[in-house]
């Protein structure tokens, strides 16, 4: 996976898809609502992979563990976000969708871990992405909501490694890395 590939990311236990649409949250912050969705062919799931702003990443550079890494949703433009605000459902750390094309800050910035040692960020491979600011892995679970997003999982924060934070790239549109000349 490089930056600028489009990727969905898959909720390993659950088999969900992260997810975003133009729907505020009706608490917390009111920020657009992120939450895991099921079905597989739903094009709010897909994510432009971005470097830090103001850093020498391009479009096809690798993505090594411990990278900061953002998640721009590709159809509204806002940033897969974080901050101190509660969870919906269970009162966690909030995750949302927030700002735009030229506007992010900290609140937008995921450190990439890679599970099982890798050197590299690749499809299918186990990771988690830990939210700079607050310290919080994004995580869901299989608590759903009942009704606007019916069906849907909550995704939050959470401050320690657990089963359910970690996620896989699966479907998506993968620009091959660019080997250094």
């Amino acid at each position: 996976i490089s930056y600028g590939s489009v990727v969905k990311l898959m909720h390993e236990r659950t088999k969900f898809r992260l997810h975003s649409h133009d729907v505020p949250y009706g608490s917390g912050s009111g920020q657009q609502s992120v939450t895991s969705f099921p079905n597989v062919d739903d094009a709010n799931s897909y994510w432009i992979v971005r470097p830090q702003p103001d850093t020498s990443a391009k479009q096809g550079h690798a993505i090594t563990p411990g990278t900061i890494v953002r998640l721009q949703h590709m159809r509204t433009r806002k940033w897969l976000h974080s901050h101190l605000h509660a969870s919906p459902i269970t009162g966690n750390l909030e995750v949302s969708c927030f700002g735009g094309e030229g506007e992010s800050d900290t609140g937008d910035y995921w450190m990439l871990e890679i599970e099982g040692g890798g050197k590299t960020w690749r499809q299918n491979q186990r990771i988690r992405l830990r939210h700079v600011d607050t310290g919080g892995y994004l995580h869901s679970h299989d608590r759903k909501y009942t009704r606007i997003a019916g069906g849907q999982q909550e995704v939050c924060g959470v401050g320690d490694k657990r089963p359910d934070n970690v996620w896989l790239a699966a479907e998506g549109v993968y620009f091959p890395v660019s080997q250094a000349k």
